[in-house]
This record gives C-alpha cells, structure tokens and sequence, in this order.
C-alpha cells in the first residue's frame, strides 16, 4: 500500500446550533474511500489551527488535546504498518475498526492454543489422530510452564509475541526442559502452528517466527543386529513393566507396526491369509493405507502371552499398552539400551 493512498485528518465538525463548541472528528481515507468518527473531544474553534488540525496555544488543555491526537495517529501508523508487513489489503473500514476498537489485539496465546487443541480432539478419526493431539497438547503445557517460569503469568498476550519470546521458548525447551535438538524444534513448530492460525485469524498481524532459524540434527539410525534382537528376547528384567515394554519392542521388531499401530492392534486384526497362516490386516493410522504382514512364530509368541492380560482385556487389544506418551516409552527403553550396549556391544568392542 502506497503511502499516497492514506490519508489522516482531523477537523472541527460544525454542530446544528452554531456554537463555538465544537466536537474534534477523525477522517481516514484509503483509495479515495473516507471513514469518520468522533474522537469525543470537544474543542472552542476559535482556538483552533485548521491547517495544522491541532489546538491553538500552550495552556494544558490545549497541550492534553495535541497529545492526545498525536498518540492516535501513532495509533493509526502502527496497525497501517503491521497490515503492510503483513502484505494484506489495508482498507478505511479496517484502520477505523482498530481505533474505535471492534479490533483488538487482547487475544490469549493459551486460550487460542486450548481452543485449537479442543477443535482437533473433535476431529479425531476425522483427519486427527490421537498421537498427534498428545503432542500438541504436551507442547501447550511446556508452553504454560514456561510463562509461569519466565513471565510469572499464567498466560500471554498475542500481542506481546516476538522474535525473542520465541527463542527465549526455544532456549527454556533445551535446557530447563533438557530436550534434544530435534525434539525441541517439533514443539517450536507445533506452537509456530498456532501462531499462523493467529495470523489468518488476523488476532495478530506481525508473525514473530519471520527471523527464526532452526535446523534438525540428521540422524543415523541403526537397526538392531539378530544378534541384538535374540538378546534382548531372552534377557530378563528386573520389574514386569519393563518386560512387557521389552514384548512390545520386539514385537514391533518382527511385524515392523508403528508404536501407534501396536496400540491400537485388536483380535479381528488378525485373520487368515491366503497361505493358511495368521497375518495381521489392518490400517496404519498414519498414512490410513491398509497393512498385511504375516504373523511370525516370535510375534505370535508375545500375543499369546498377553492374551489374558487385563489391560488387554479391558481395551480389547492385543498388546497390554497403556499409554501413548513418548517420554514415557522413552524411559522404560532406556535400561533396555543400556542392557544393549553393555551386555551386547561392548564385549565386540
């Protein structure tokens, strides 16, 4: 938007009765469009400089009434910018809503994030999953948490975000949280997700992720040797909720199901194949294409064993998994890949 095109005035409005008193009016012209309102201030027009549209003298009520006119073209200046560098279309409707206040930028970034949560949770099996909705909903609470611990507020303004807030998130996720690299640039994004929604919304105009850089740690990933694997499928430890992760593990070892998949695996999953032999056939949440994997001895072992466990028999599934929550799953796997490297890999050393 040229800068041409915007036009700002203020001017003494004559009332019916002819009095000297005179009400101040706004005049706001975009493209040749005008918008006016009363500023609410009343003003004597013999003191009063219409080519300066500012109050005559240095007496205090004429020192309030510039000051007070100079801070609503700053008002005005401010939002015309932030829609400029927003590259949206700036109309007279528009700046004069801002100024009178039909648009408000006293939107709370956690309200507007449980919103979104609440819409996805009513979409699940409708385009959603649950895993997803469990990872946007643990990034609100280290988003909660970190208000409190930096701000000491129990939520933010979209209009106090900035470039820094979201560095200062992204420095509270690596060291008071002690996530990775990776795993603290998947919650930056999930919040950034909420950001643009703000944005589209038009809650706020300026997108405070603009100058933000962050680049994922390539991994290497390597998969477990037969080795490995047989010696993990035998070894014992030492609490049965770690076996029972153990089972899991290996289970999705020898099917090659997501965890997620693994989860949600029921009796009438698993049928006859053509070969006369018991296959799993289902749909992979994830991509919600349809999966046949044979049954092997080794998987077919681990499901009999839980057959008559009770969480399996609570939530019909095959496999006794209780919960979805990575770091959760993450701490149980951690003794197993200390029994990796210690019982398996450092006798090769």
């Amino acid at each position: 938007m040229l800068e041409s095109s915007f036009g700002l005035v203020f001017f003494l409005k004559i009332p019916r009765n002819e009095s000297k008193i005179r009400t101040v009016y706004l005049r706001i012209t975009v493209d040749g469009i005008p918008k006016e309102t009363s500023t609410k201030r009343k003003w004597d027009s013999t003191r009063w400089d219409q080519k300066t549209e500012r109050a005559i003298g240095t007496k205090e009520d004429a020192r309030s009434l510039n000051f007070f006119l100079d801070s609503l073209i700053l008002k005005v200046n401010e939002y015309k910018t932030e829609i400029m560098y927003s590259g949206k279309p700036i109309t007279s409707e528009k700046v004069m809503d801002y100024v009178l206040g039909k648009i408000t930028p006293r939107v709370k970034l956690l309200e507007e994030f449980q919103k979104h949560n609440d819409q996805m949770t009513a979409l699940l099996g409708k385009g959603y999953a649950r895993g997803t909705l469990q990872r946007f909903t643990i990034t609100k609470n280290h988003l909660t948490a970190f208000i409190k611990f930096k701000f000491k507020k129990d939520d933010m303004e979209f209009a106090d975000l900035n470039l820094e807030f979201v560095k200062d998130f992204e420095f509270y996720l690596r060291t008071v949280r002690d996530c990775s690299n990776n795993t603290t640039l998947k919650y930056i994004a999930n919040f950034k997700k909420i950001v643009i929604r703000a944005i589209d919304k038009e809650i706020i105009l300026k997108d405070p992720f603009k100058n933000f850089k962050g680049r994922k740690t390539k991994l290497v990933k390597k998969p477990l040797s037969t080795q490995e694997l047989y010696e993990l499928e035998r070894h014992y430890f030492t609490t049965d909720r770690l076996n029972v992760v153990r089972d899991v593990f290996v289970f999705q070892c020898y099917t090659g199901l997501a965890y997620i998949d693994a989860y949600q695996l029921r009796q009438a999953d698993i049928k006859d194949g053509m070969d006369g032999n018991l296959w799993i056939m289902s749909e992979r949440q994830k991509t919600n294409s349809t999966t046949n994997v044979p049954l092997l001895p080794q998987a077919l072992k681990i499901i009999e064993k839980y057959k008559d466990h009770p969480i399996c028999v609570q939530r019909g599934t095959v496999l006794p998994v209780s919960g979805l929550a990575t770091k959760s799953r993450t701490n149980f796997l951690r003794p197993m890949l200390h029994f990796l490297f210690y019982k398996i890999l450092v006798p090769f050393l």
